[in-house]
């Protein structure tokens, strides 16, 4: 019936051998966790004095399409609209943060790639300025298949991209690297290279099933590379409150991961494709919509925390 980590530092994540009945329409907010769920009060950000060191966190889930993509990029976005300075790394060959910031990966002469496996290469080299006052890029692409094979001889392979990051970390308040959708060694040097992780997770049965072999890595990587490694937090995506299906989910992930769970939820919208298209973020897109503030109050979360 239940399934948890195999860590003692983990949280238990409970979840059904089969997923719940099939989903039904309610228009009760009662019923929804999200609306209902005592929340922490949300502290207005103050403006800084002076930026760094960059604290570095790592949007990680090992399924795909759950929403790591559009919440670095957004998250990013807020955060600069705070303030902050921000620089977001992509870092998975198919190069989606780097195409939903309007860039073509395709045509770039150096990416991620370049600055992990040539030594002469620095970020600066690599980095790119966005629409975003205060926000940069690393941008990404194919290429950077490539070295997770080239990597594998190497010595202190997972820490390579760490090494590539620490000469600009005073540079910046905050570091989001948008990983691939697995579970390999540039998702493992992404979080040797973090200090926390944020876990976006689709309010859908099979991604919660996924959960506990993403915190075990998390764990395992705390333990042998990274022992100041945490877990953020778990951010609610694709959330649909109508749904039982939604909302018995997510009363499940609160249930095993508790404060760990973000307030704030992401819900669908119509929005968020449309901003893949246009090439910015939902912050610029459509500034006033339920989204846009959604990732500002992730963004207050973040910074509280």
């Amino acid at each position: 019936m239940a399934m948890s980590t195999n860590s003692d530092d983990s949280p238990g994540l409970f979840v059904p051998d089969a997923p719940p009945k099939p989903t039904r329409t309610v228009d009760a907010k009662s019923q929804d966790p999200a609306v209902v769920r005592v929340k922490r009060p949300l502290i207005e950000p103050t403006p800084l004095e002076r930026h760094g060191p960059a604290r570095v966190i790592a949007l990680c889930n090992q399924k795909g399409g759950v929403g790591k993509t559009t919440s670095t990029i957004n998250l990013g976005a807020a955060l600069a609209e705070f303030g902050r300075r921000v620089l977001l790394v992509d870092f998975d060959p198919q190069g989606a943060l780097s195409v939903g910031l309007g860039v073509a990966p395709h045509q770039l002469e150096r990416t991620a790639y370049n600055l992990l496996m040539e030594r002469e290469v620095t970020v600066d080299d690599v980095m790119l300025k966005t629409g975003v006052p205060g926000m940069d890029l690393l941008p990404s692409n194919i290429d950077l298949s490539a070295a997770e094979v080239q990597l594998v001889g190497e010595v202190a392979r997972e820490q390579t991209l760490a090494r590539s990051l620490r000469p600009i970390l005073d540079d910046y308040d905050f570091v989001l690297i948008d990983c691939q959708p697995s579970l390999g060694l540039l998702t493992v040097n992404a979080l040797t290279a973090a200090n926390g992780v944020i876990v976006p997770l689709e309010c859908e049965f099979f991604s919660l099933r996924g959960v506990a072999l993403l915190i075990d890595t998390i764990d395992k990587v705390r333990e042998r590379l990274n022992p100041d490694l945490r877990l953020e937090g778990i951010l609610a995506t694709m959330y649909d409150g109508r749904t039982l299906h939604g909302r018995e989910v997510f009363a499940r992930v609160v249930e095993a991961f508790g404060d760990s769970v973000y307030d704030t939820v992401i819900s669908r919208t119509v929005r968020f494709p449309e901003t893949t298209v246009a090439g910015e973020p939902i912050t610029t897109w459509a500034p006033s919509s339920a989204g846009a503030e959604a990732y500002r109050n992730l963004a207050r979360e973040v910074l509280s925390r």
